[in-house]
């Protein structure tokens, strides 16, 4: 008999019935009452295994009515270097506040420049059919931007200019590069509440993404996606 905590091993149980097919997409998890009597345990060793499956993202519950498998739902994020990073997401709509600020020590080195430069923050959320998908900040240069009619991101579309590529054209950069970093990392308390994510645990995927016009960083962000809703394609022409 496995080593770990009678929790682990009936969330375990429970998992591999989703992974098979056996609980599918919709279906409801039994009950707590049902998890005792099948395993003998505390109704809070019960609670324990379905937060366990509740914090992975497999499982949701409604109140008054029971926990359910999640219904599958992956979003692709494209990135290219003919498109730019994609992510328009149909029925989509962002929420936005742009706000001067200075660089850290961590983004001034991302950008190229001193820490304690201005810099012009922006803080976005995506929505896909009313829910959250995705938190990016962006910070660009002051140095590049300050005082032009692209200085404040979303104000750009008076110019004409929609998108970093778009709104640095107005000022004679050719945005020609971008770079992105890709990790993994359990999901913050703010993150969660702005996400949708369960109280307890919950991962992400952690992008960090710069633009470069001439080898010069005009822009850099950090993006976080749920993990269990996103799958990630990189399309990248070979010269």
């Amino acid at each position: 008999m496995s080593a770990d905590p009678a929790y682990l091993r009936i969330a375990a149980d429970l998992r591999e019935r989703i992974s098979s097919g056996e609980l599918g997409p919709g279906a409801r998890l039994p009950t707590e009452s049902r998890l005792m009597a099948d395993h003998g345990v505390s109704r809070t060793v019960a609670k324990w295994a379905i937060s366990v499956l509740k914090s992975e993202g497999l499982v949701e519950g409604r109140r008054g009515s029971g926990v359910y498998v999640r219904a599958e739902r992956h979003l692709t994020r494209e990135a290219s270097y003919q498109r730019g990073p994609g992510e328009a997401v149909a029925d989509g709509a962002w929420e936005h506040d742009s706000a001067h600020d200075v660089a850290d020590e961590r983004i001034a080195v991302r950008l190229g420049i001193r820490p304690g430069d201005a810099v012009m923050r922006t803080a976005y959320r995506l929505l896909a059919g009313g829910d959250p998908i995705q938190l990016t900040t962006s910070w660009e240069p002051l140095g590049v931007t300050g005082g032009t009619p692209v200085e404040w991101p979303e104000a750009g579309r008076t110019a004409g200019a929609v998108g970093i590529v778009a709104r640095m054209g107005v000022l004679g950069l050719r945005v020609d590069e971008f770079v992105e970093r890709v990790t993994a990392r359990p999901a913050r308390a703010g993150e969660r509440a702005a996400l949708a994510l369960p109280a307890r645990g919950g991962h992400l995927l952690a992008i960090e993404r710069t633009h470069l016009a001439g080898g010069v960083p005009v822009e850099t962000a950090d993006i976080v996606l749920p993990a269990d809703r996103y799958e990630l394609l990189y399309r990248v022409p070979v010269a």
